[in-house]
């Protein structure tokens, strides 16, 4: 089941694509926390097949990120092992976390800007996660893919100079205003289902830059979330990016970064697809 958010920015209406492709008005004020709290995709789930949601009327609009403002973005580093390769970093023995702020969430093809004084915006396709209930000091496996709700595309967009050159903690090169375009779809757990073997790609202006596979993960998602919950709570409408590929600019010849009038487009198989134009702010 594909979940998604159509409309103007903080106009946004929940709605759902039934299997032909078209939108259905879910009935929900949101797709949020107390959305997936109180057992909305199951609500909507049975109401879709019971063929009790109406068409959505609705032709050309812009697409939102399908979670309402999250209550945090928590986002793992260098967790490819050909990223941490081409970053200079030695293979993490646990994942490398840190904070992005939830503000930084976008429509999937919503303008990015470049900070202002930034030299290195960069680009990173990764894998999200969201979290479906509460998660605390989970112990299994099982227990952690429990958990999640399902899965989107995140650009985990990055100023690098801002994350590794300015001392502190990486999230100041990572909470820039736009910095997380996330969608179209947030896609149900059990229609993904293995989430160790997606296709990932990004492009630059028609270039290839990013191609790489889930399966590549040196810790994977279950193992990811059930670490995170050792060390905080993990709520229901939390977004948890996986880590990103190799193909970044910060590991390409000429460090090609990203300016104003740049294009990027990125996809995961079964995840849909991306594409923002690049601003100044």
């Amino acid at each position: 089941m594909k979940l998604l958010r159509v409309g103007p920015v903080g106009q946004e209406r929940p709605v759902v694509m039934d299997a032909a492709g078209d939108l259905r008005d879910i009935g929900e004020p949101e797709i949020d926390g107390a959305f997936f709290a109180s057992g909305g995709v199951a609500r909507v789930r049975d109401a879709l097949d019971g063929g009790r949601l109406p068409l959505f009327e609705g032709k050309g609009l812009r697409i939102g990120a399908p979670v309402a403002r999250p209550g945090k973005v928590v986002c793992i580093g260098l967790n490819y092992r050909d990223h941490a390769a081409e970053s200079g970093a030695q293979e993490p023995e646990e994942p490398v976390v840190f904070m992005k702020a939830p503000n930084t969430v976008v429509g999937p093809d919503d303008e990015v800007l470049v900070p202002r004084g930034s030299v290195k915006t960069d680009w990173e396709v990764e894998l999200a996660v969201v979290i479906g209930k509460t998660a605390r000091y989970l112990d299994s496996r099982e227990a952690a893919l429990d958990v999640i709700a399902g899965y989107a595309i995140s650009n985990d967009v990055s100023e690098r100079e801002f994350q590794l050159e300015r001392g502190g903690q990486w999230d100041k090169g990572k909470s820039c205003e736009t910095f997380n375009p996330l969608g179209p779809w947030l896609v149900t757990a059990d229609e993904v289902g293995d989430p160790q073997n997606l296709a990932m790609r990004l492009w630059i202006n028609g270039e290839p830059r990013q191609d790489g596979n889930t399966k590549n993960m040196i810790f994977e998602v279950a193992e990811v979330v059930r670490y995170l919950s050792q060390f905080m709570v993990l709520e229901a409408g939390d977004v948890v990016n996986t880590g990103t590929p190799a193909g970044v600019a910060l590991g390409l010849p000429g460090q090609p970064y990203l300016r104003a009038g740049d294009v990027m487009e990125l996809e995961i198989a079964g995840l849909g697809r991306q594409r923002q134009r690049v601003g100044q702010a």
